[in-house]
């Protein structure tokens, strides 16, 4: 436009852009989904044609997968699904993992106040993964967590108050604290548990629940 002094926004440098984290996070999920099928090496098979008597051969061929960060650091419970209760739950966790929860599930998305526990429980019950962070986190860590979610339906994000660490991540049954939004295994944790083998429920809806997501 003439005269428009305006110029094209560019990334912050060093700092991956939510494409950049879903690309990430895709290919971590496509890895852990090879490692739970094969429990090893994957070796598939190439074709290498050898000139001498125009035969093709088959080589199996080891292929080297960069390994995700480690998620040693979980902690795992033992809850069961399916307990439904109206009432507010004393949960034993903070935030809570698993264990009686509402009969109506969280809607899934970005959320800038505190939920209730109770629907966000059903909705990690569905195969959501809950990130809370403390309410006083700083707010380009909380932009770098709106990142990391970005393009994910079954998770939840929400300050929560009197986290034990800046950061925690859940999944039914499953709980990570890190101390940063940079922490890298943020990405893989959202790989391994969005929708994963966790889910007491999987296929169930993270929408048409209750709460009204900021993003």
């Amino acid at each position: 436009m003439p005269g428009s002094t305006d110029e094209p926004t560019e990334p912050t440098p060093g700092k991956p852009s939510a494409a950049d984290r879903a690309a990430r996070v895709a290919a971590m999920r496509r890895t852990e989904r090879a490692r739970a099928r094969r429990r090893r090496a994957l070796v598939v098979a190439i074709p290498t044609v050898v000139v001498l008597g125009a035969a093709a051969t088959v080589t199996a061929v080891l292929v080297n997968r960069p390994e995700p960060p480690s998620l040693d650091a979980v902690t795992t419970y033992e809850y069961a699904g399916g307990d439904h209760v109206s009432e507010t739950v004393t949960y034993a966790e903070n935030p809570p993992v698993g264990g009686q929860h509402d009969p109506v599930w969280l809607n899934c998305g970005v959320y800038d106040a505190p939920v209730r526990n109770e629907n966000a429980v059903h909705s990690m019950e569905h195969g959501a993964v809950w990130i809370t962070y403390r309410p006083d986190l700083p707010a380009e860590q909380v932009e770098e967590l709106e990142s990391a979610v970005a393009g994910e339906t079954y998770t939840v994000l929400s300050p929560y108050p009197d986290l034990p660490s800046p950061v925690v991540l859940s999944a039914w049954n499953n709980q990570l604290a890190v101390e940063s939004a940079a922490d890298p295994r943020i990405d893989a944790f959202l790989a391994k548990f969005v929708q994963g083998a966790q889910t007491p429920e999987p296929g169930a809806l993270c929408s048409n629940g209750v709460g009204t997501p900021t993003g």
